[in-house]
């Protein structure tokens, strides 16, 4: 290989190495608290004296910020085994994630399905959907407007524990809510 070919390979996968963001999920990687917003952008009043927005959530002391709703509110709610119906914990964290999102109108969110490493890639992204369709469900019964909300399934693509052990597991099988902005009131 000439000393060009290994230069162009090398900006390559240094340009490649600058696209990835290992804090995409928020702080604490994959388990985190997300990852989305614009700093001091999102649920952001200006009066945040003191306040420093290292992830851009937001103010978690702020109802109005996405950091507020995964702390205080709850971003996730967990299945059984090879379910995509709703627990009793998960209808009554989904019934505060519908009346925080009834009060801030201006997000839009993404409803992302996953299961745990058992079972198929193919059984699992189905699953994964039948999952996310559950919360979706729930929240349009509670009044939420179905054109503010998406889903997506991920199956046991992105897994925020990785061990062969039931806590791992159960874990991974959830659905989580995720805020966006841009809608507009």
């Amino acid at each position: 290989m000439s000393l060009v070919s290994k230069s162009l390979v090398l900006v390559l996968a240094f340009g490649l190495a600058a696209c990835n963001n290992p804090n995409r999920y928020g702080a604490g990687g994959a388990g985190g608290i997300g990852g989305n917003g614009a700093n001091g952008g999102l649920g952001g009043n200006g009066n945040n004296a003191g306040y420093v927005d290292t992830n851009g959530l937001g103010d978690p002391s702020n109802p109005r910020s996405i950091a507020y709703f995964n702390q205080s509110v709850g971003d996730r709610v967990l299945f059984p085994v090879d379910q995509s119906s709703l627990t009793d914990v998960a209808r009554g964290t989904l019934s505060q994630q519908a009346q925080w999102l009834q009060t801030n109108a201006d997000y839009a969110i993404i409803i992302e399905g996953h299961a745990d490493e058992k079972g198929t890639r193919e059984y699992n992204l189905a699953l994964g959907a039948r999952r996310a369709a559950s919360v979706q469900n729930f929240l349009i019964a509670q009044g939420v407007p179905g054109s503010r909300m998406r889903t997506i399934s991920y199956g046991k693509e992105r897994p925020i524990e990785i061990c062969s052990d039931e806590a791992c597991y159960s874990k991974n099988r959830r659905a989580v809510t995720v805020l966006s902005a841009g809608l507009g009131s």
